[in-house]
């Protein structure tokens, strides 16, 4: 990936401000998006998403105490199943929440409801948190190497922190949490048509009938709440400007950057204001074909990350272990997260779970990232299987 940053946000505000090209994805010209994400109903704002932006606010604690080695595993383990009132987290407003992250994880209806492999998920987060704590804590202070935990230095970068393979615990848990929070929220729950057309939801939109002392109708609200997972810790989310989160909004932008894929950010915002349009005008297919972008393009940027780091860490091996390491255990998180992807064309990911699951596995096989010195030949092989499947070149994403 070309490394092209916009120079201020005011730059970056303009991908969003921009004249509008929903027409390209708008079959019906009747319906016509705001400029901006603001919808309103008798004065007052009809969007509501704190509850988005308050589980984001914990996963950023949480993957910032992870990398404190005085957190026991009970603490780390807290911040992950808040309950309400309990004093996990040092914003009192996070405390007195009754959301937590670990309940939304793999959790999506399409995927995830009462499923055994959402309970294993769940256990591999509480995995990382807990090997971070047994592994790499007792080891702050020792070298790494092949078989032993501890840390590791980037040339005249940071120091890292791996196990006994190189994998950094932190770095699988926060982009592993990106597809089985944000993404596996936002494209397999609250956009999906069991969801957004749940119980009597259509026949409430089409009559006005808004939730219970509320200022939306359910089927707007589980919009906006889609919405919330990529935009709901902006400091006016309804002009975004991205890199406002550690999570997707922070590689939305990332992704937007390059070159090769500027104008994805525009196109996913278009789709969301246009999709949203959409149910207040009761067009649910136009809402639907807005489902459809939105799934291609947000499963696009976590491919097209994978790569990323897949390429950025073969290219370190030889001369930088700590940067390979860190950025193979980018590419470990962001293809975890590819298991959270949708195409609405099958209802699943672009690529077979198995498949997914056995990338993740060969990343950690033997001696994990450290089989990779002598031959990335497997590096090369993943990233070319991803990204011919999600509709990039390994050249574009580097």
């Amino acid at each position: 990936m070309k490394k092209v940053v916009l120079s201020t946000l005011a730059i970056a505000a303009l991908v969003f401000t921009s004249c509008s090209d929903d027409d390209n994805n708008n079959p019906d010209p009747t319906v016509t998006a705001p400029e901006t994400y603001k919808f309103e109903r008798n004065g007052a704002t009809s969007v509501s998403f704190s509850g988005q932006t308050t589980r984001i606010k914990m996963a950023e604690e949480i993957i910032g105490a992870l990398k404190v080695k005085t957190n026991t595993e009970e603490q780390l383990s807290n911040m992950f199943a808040h309950t309400e009132g309990a004093n996990n987290f040092p914003d009192a407003d996070l405390n007195a929440s009754s959301k937590s992250v670990r309940s939304k994880t793999a959790a999506s209806a399409d995927y995830f409801s009462g499923t055994a492999e959402s309970v294993a998920i769940k256990e591999e987060f509480d995995g990382f948190i807990s090997k971070q704590v047994t592994e790499v804590f007792p080891n702050w202070e020792v070298d790494a190497a092949q078989g032993t935990a501890g840390k590791i230095q980037e040339l005249g970068g940071s120091t890292r922190y791996v196990n006994a393979k190189g994998l950094e615990y932190n770095q699988a848990f926060g982009k592993g949490l990106i597809g089985a929070l944000m993404v596996d929220q936002m494209l397999n729950n609250y956009l999906s048509t069991a969801v957004l057309d749940a119980g009597t939801n259509k026949a409430d939109n089409d009559a006005g009938t808004l939730a219970e002392g509320k200022n939306y109708t359910t089927m707007e609200h589980k919009w906006d709440e889609a919405y919330g997972y990529l935009y709901g810790n902006e400091a006016n989310p309804a002009v975004p400007v991205l890199g406002a989160d550690s999570f997707l909004n922070k590689y939305v932008k990332r992704v937007e950057d390059d070159a090769d894929f500027a104008g994805i950010a525009k196109k996913i915002y278009d789709a969301f204001k246009l999709g949203r349009q959409a149910i207040v005008e009761k067009d649910y297919e136009l809402r639907d074909k807005q489902v459809e972008i939105i799934r291609e393009e947000i499963s696009r940027v976590i491919a097209v990350r994978a790569v990323y780091y897949l390429q950025y860490g073969k290219d370190n091996l030889a001369t930088d272990l700590g940067a390979a390491f860190h950025d193979l255990s980018e590419g470990y998180g962001f293809i975890y997260s590819l298991r959270f992807t949708q195409t609405s064309a099958t209802g699943a990911p672009h690529l077979p779970v198995a498949e997914i699951n056995a990338f993740v596995t060969a990343l950690q096989a033997g001696t994990g990232f450290y089989a990779y010195k002598d031959d990335a030949s497997a590096l090369d092989q993943m990233s070319t299987r991803i990204a011919n499947v999600y509709g990039f070149t390994v050249e574009q994403a580097r």
